[in-house]
């Protein structure tokens, strides 16, 4: 689950990260109010999903009110265009109004999963405010790593060699060693799976901030903070995604044709590349499960027919908890139901897929059963081409 800078700042503040005074708004009015408690001047920064927000035009420093005003109805309602929004960009319905403050230096903290090592590893860097994976693929040398062991957290020797190593000076690397483990705490407690600042500034004065952060929670966790659930922004989702979790369908849209249902997140991946391989392009991800009922899957149907690009449908079902005669006759179920009228294709193998492929067959609706996964591929591709 992604949620939005201002909420992320204000996690991390619980766990003792110093961040900027701020105040989230959702009209001008209240971006004046809220910098009129400030006091001088403030930045207005727009509040989506995405980064490089500021290159796109949704942050901007305000001298006065004036320019609060002006800066605040420029940014609120714009449909913001970044490089991780894609071209159709962002609504941008929240601002945040925070303090400015004498920035003397910008630098990078981050935790992510090594999968390699099985640990999460903390990275620093002098490289802040700028994209850290251009930093990490032209200087690599340039972005240091702690590997943080399970139940023990970062420790105070790892956070001071970090603070040295990207150019702390001596009298800020105290707070700055307590800051790293600040995020390393709240990074394990909250069950991210991204935790990152920047840029971690250091002030004119030797104080330390938090000025951007960026916080994904593990969907996986979150039975353990139902507190957290509440942070979720519907609208920063895709509508479709938000629908298939209400039925605990796995779904992430695409930008493809071919409409994939499938049993089985490995399956999923492979049917998308076999999909791709043959010439196609996959129009989601969709896993229903092991145990998907009939209900699950006139849903996962109504979803998929929900996206207009989509131009023919592939079944890829590997029988065994959700047996194939199950699957077939709530496919052919909902098919009639939702009166489908565009080509599917149907893959199956493993427990009673010619129980399951007979229903199809018997159905007088319009199935094309094919023989293996490249035969399936290639035929709904050749379908997608010609509907």
């Amino acid at each position: 689950m992604k949620i939005h800078e201002y909420q992320a700042k204000a996690l991390l503040a619980r766990h003792g990260v110093p961040v900027p005074r701020g105040e989230m708004v959702t009209s001008v009015a209240d971006a004046e109010k809220a910098a009129a408690k400030l006091g001088g001047s403030v930045v207005v920064k727009a509040q989506i999903h995405a980064g490089g927000r500021g290159k796109g035009g949704g942050v901007k420093v305000a001298k006065d009110a004036k320019e609060v005003t002006q800066f605040s109805t420029e940014i609120l309602g714009m449909t913001l265009v970044t490089h991780q929004t894609g071209p159709e960009g962002r609504l941008v319905q929240r601002l945040l109004i925070e303090e400015t403050l004498p920035i003397e230096r910008e630098l990078y903290l981050g935790i992510v999963l090594d999968r390699a090592s099985g640990k999460n590893v903390f990275m620093a860097s002098a490289d802040g405010g700028m994209d850290i994976e251009e930093v990490a693929h032209n200087t690599p040398e340039r972005i240091l790593k702690e590997a943080i062991e399970p139940g023990v957290g970062l420790s105070p020797f790892q956070a001071r060699k970090l603070a040295f190593g990207i150019g702390i000076p001596a009298g800020s690397i105290n707070a700055a060693a307590k800051t790293m483990m600040a995020l390393a705490e709240a990074n394990e407690k909250l069950d991210l799976t991204l935790a990152e600042i920047n840029p971690f500034i250091l002030t004119k004065d030797g104080g330390v901030f938090a000025l951007d952060c960026k916080m994904n929670i593990d969907d996986n966790a979150m039975f353990r903070h139902k507190d957290l659930v509440e942070l979720r922004d519907l609208n920063e989702e895709d509508p479709l995604e938000v629908e298939a979790s209400k039925f605990g369908l796995n779904y992430i849209k695409l930008d493809g044709t071919v409409a994939c249902m499938v049993n089985g997140a490995g399956l999923a991946m492979a049917t998308m590349d076999i999909v791709k391989y043959s010439g196609g392009s996959p129009a989601n991800f969709l896993d229903v499960g092991g145990g998907a009922n009939a209900e699950q899957i006139r849903n996962a149907f109504r979803i998929l027919l929900s996206d207009k690009a989509v131009k023919a449908i592939l079944i890829n079902v590997f029988g065994g908890i959700l047996r194939c005669d199950t699957l077939a006759t709530g496919v052919v179920a909902a098919a009639r139901e939702l009166n489908v009228k565009l080509p599917i294709v149907v893959r199956m193998e493993g427990t009673n897929f010619e129980q399951g492929q007979q229903i199809l067959l018997d159905s007088g609706l319009n199935f094309t059963i094919a023989n293996g996964m490249k035969d399936a591929a290639d035929k709904v591709v050749a379908l997608a081409v010609v509907n």
